[in-house]
């Protein structure tokens, strides 16, 4: 038998954050193996339980769950916790910092049962983004606007891995990719692991911030 998820909530609003303990435990597959109230208790209670996923909320006292997630998730971190960060749409502003400080995706707030404990999944397999559509849309959003900064790969891109990478970049998993090009899980996911190698990315949250970055994916479009 599969071991189920561990998971780790961390929200200032005991009624969000029991909320969403309560429907993750009601889960075969995951178990809430710790809470907490703001970011400071967040991070010390990841380094000490290491649970297999974070939930975050975004905005807690001590430390915001931007910086709770740099200290766990980060580029600086050698053996990062994924990490969702929770959000409403009035804190769009903040999803990409998120995602900058290493977040896996993010979910709104009033997400339905069987989306969180997909997006719960997703974030420990690391397979995709979470709540896509509306990821990409909110990339697009904040990088409206702002030069290309994303530095060239050493070794180009292939054709195939330009048109993989739009692809991730719109919030589609392997298994759409495949059936998108017509091409097996397998070599998608090669492709996709090129794509990492190249781009020094260590998941996909990375590939798609670099496709906006680098201006290979258009602001504007909405998924």
């Amino acid at each position: 038998m599969t071991e189920p998820v561990r998971v780790l909530v961390a929200d200032d609003q005991d009624m969000v954050r029991v909320g969403l303990a309560t429907i993750l435990d009601a889960e075969p597959s995951i178990e809430v193996v710790g809470q907490a109230r703001d970011g400071l208790e967040a991070v010390e209670r990841v380094r000490s339980l290491r649970p297999d996923v974070c939930l975050f909320d975004i905005r807690m006292p001590q430390l915001d769950g931007i910086e709770a997630t740099r200290l766990v998730a980060g580029p600086e971190v050698a053996d990062p916790v994924p990490v969702i960060v929770i959000t409403t749409f009035d804190e769009d502003q903040y999803v990409y910092d998120a995602l900058r400080a290493g977040a896996r995706g993010f979910l709104l707030k009033d997400a339905d049962p069987e989306l969180l404990a997909r997006a719960v999944h997703a974030a420990a397999s690391g397979d995709a983004l979470i709540s896509p559509a509306v990821t990409a849309r909110l990339l697009a959003t904040f990088t409206s606007g702002r030069p290309a900064q994303a530095a060239e790969p050493v070794d180009p891109l292939t054709p195939r891995e330009e048109a993989v990478l739009d692809l991730v970049a719109a919030g589609r998993t392997n298994h759409e990719i495949a059936e998108d090009l017509f091409l097996s899980l397998s070599t998608v996911k090669t492709h996709v692991g090129a794509l990492m190698t190249k781009l020094a990315a260590r998941n996909r949250v990375e590939l798609v911030i670099w496709a906006y970055d680098s201006g290979r994916v258009d602001s504007g479009r909405r998924p």
